[in-house]
C-alpha cells in the first residue's frame, strides 16, 4: 500500500507552499534561504510519507515524535549530509514545524534534537552566506514578528555597516528616516557617518513598521520586548543559540559579524583608510590587522588549493 501512495499528492505540500510565502513575505528571507528551506521540507513531506505509509498533512506532521526525525536525518546522512548541513536542515525543519503548529492554533513544541557537533576549524571570517543565515536564524527563533523583524534588522546592520554591537543598541530614532548613510556614535563618543545598504535599510524599515513602540528621536530605536532598550547581552546569547543551531564555529559573535565587514570590503580592494573611518578606529595600526586576517584566508586556500602545498 506504501509502495502506492503517491507522493506528490500530500496535503502537507500545500503546508510547505505557505511556509515559502511567510519566509518571502513576512519574514523578508533570500530567495537562496527560502529554496534551501523548501528543499528540506519536501524531502522531509517525501520521507515521513514513506516512513508511515500514509499521506502527510498538518496533524501527522504535529505528531512527529524524535524518532521520526532522528530516521530522516539518518537517511540524509547515508546520502552523505555532512554535520554542518545536517544542522542546517534540522533548523529548517524547527521552523516548519513551529509554522505548522501555529497554522493549527497551537504551540510549537520542542522536536528533542541538538545539532551535530561541527569539527572546529582554523578562525575565519563568517561568509555572507554565513552572516544572512545567522540572521534569518536569530529571527526565526523569535516568538513575535515584530522582535523577528528587530533581531533580522540588528545582526544585518552589524554585518553590512560593521558597526559594534553597543553601537547599534546606541542609536535613536534621530535616524529615522532612513537614508543612504547614518551617524554612529563609538568609542571616546567619536562620530562618524556610515552607509545603510539597500537590505539593511528594509529591514530596520521593516522592523520600525511592525514595532508597538513609537521611535522618537531621543528613544532607543531597537527596543526590549517590554519596551526599553535592547539589551547588547540579549543579542550575544541569540547569536549562541543560532551558531549552535547552525553548526558555525564559537567564534561567530556579533563582533565576528563586524570583524567580516571589514575583511569582506578589504577583500574587495577598500584602502585602509576608508576602513578606518567605516570603523571608527582611532589609529591605523587597528585598521591593519585586517590585512593579516585576509592574508591568512589567502594562505588557507593557497594551500588547499596548490598541488606542492
Amino acid at each position: 500500500m506504501a509502495a502506492a501512495l503517491n507522493l506528490d499528492d500530500h496535503p502537507a505540500r500545500a503546508l510547505a507552499t505557505a511556509w515559502a510565502t511567510h519566509l518571502r513575505r513576512d519574514r523578508r528571507r533570500s530567495e537562496h534561504t527560502v529554496r534551501a528551506y523548501i528543499a528540506t521540507v519536501h524531502r522531509l513531506i517525501a520521507f515521513i510519507g514513506k516512513h508511515r505509509g500514509r499521506a502527510v498533512d498538518a496533524g501527522l506532521l504535529g505528531g512527529l515524535d524524535k524518532g521520526d526525525l532522528r530516521s530522516f536525518l539518518a537517511a540524509r546522512r547515508a546520502e552523505g549530509l555532512g554535520n554542518a548541513s545536517a544542522a542546517r536542515e534540522l533548523s529548517a525543519i524547527r521552523g516548519f514545524l513551529a509554522f505548522v503548529a501555529h497554522s493549527n492554533g497551537e504551540s510549537a513544541k520542542p522536536i528533542g534534537l541538538s545539532a551535530p557537533r561541527v569539527k572546529k576549524s582554523a578562525p575565519r571570517p563568517v561568509s555572507p552566506d554565513e552572516a544572512v543565515a545567522l540572521a534569518e536564524d536569530v529571527a526565526d527563533d523569535a516568538r513575535e514578528p515584530w522582535i523577528a523583524a528587530r533581531d533580522l534588522a540588528v545582526l544585518l546592520l552589524l554585518y553590512g555597516a560593521g558597526l559594534r554591537v553597543g553601537e547599534a543598541m546606541g542609536l535613536t530614532g534621530a535616524v529615522l528616516p532612513l537614508g543612504e548613510t547614518i551617524s554612529v556614535t563609538g568609542k571616546r563618543a567619536k562620530t562618524r557617518i556610515v552607509p545603510v545598504i539597500a537590505p539593511v535599510r528594509a529591514a530596520i524599515e521593516d522592523y520600525v513598521r511592525l514595532c508597538p513602540y513609537s521611535p522618537g528621536r531621543d528613544a532607543p530605536l531597537f527596543r526590549g520586548a517590554r519596551g526599553g532598550p535592547l539589551s547588547a547581552d540579549l543579542v550575544r546569547r541569540a547569536v549562541r543559540g543560532a551558531r549552535g543551531r547552525l553548526g558555525l564555529s564559537d567564534r561567530t559573535t556579533p563582533h565576528a559579524l563586524r570583524h567580516s565587514f571589514a575583511t569582506h570590503l578589504l577583500g574587495r580592494g577598500a584602502d585602509l583608510r576608508s576602513l578606518q573611518e567605516l570603523l571608527g578606529h582611532a589609529s591605523l595600526s587597528s585598521t591593519q590587522i585586517y590585512t593579516a586576517v585576509d592574508a591568512a584566508h589567502l594562505m588557507d586556500v593557497y594551500r588547499n588549493a596548490h598541488p606542492r602545498a
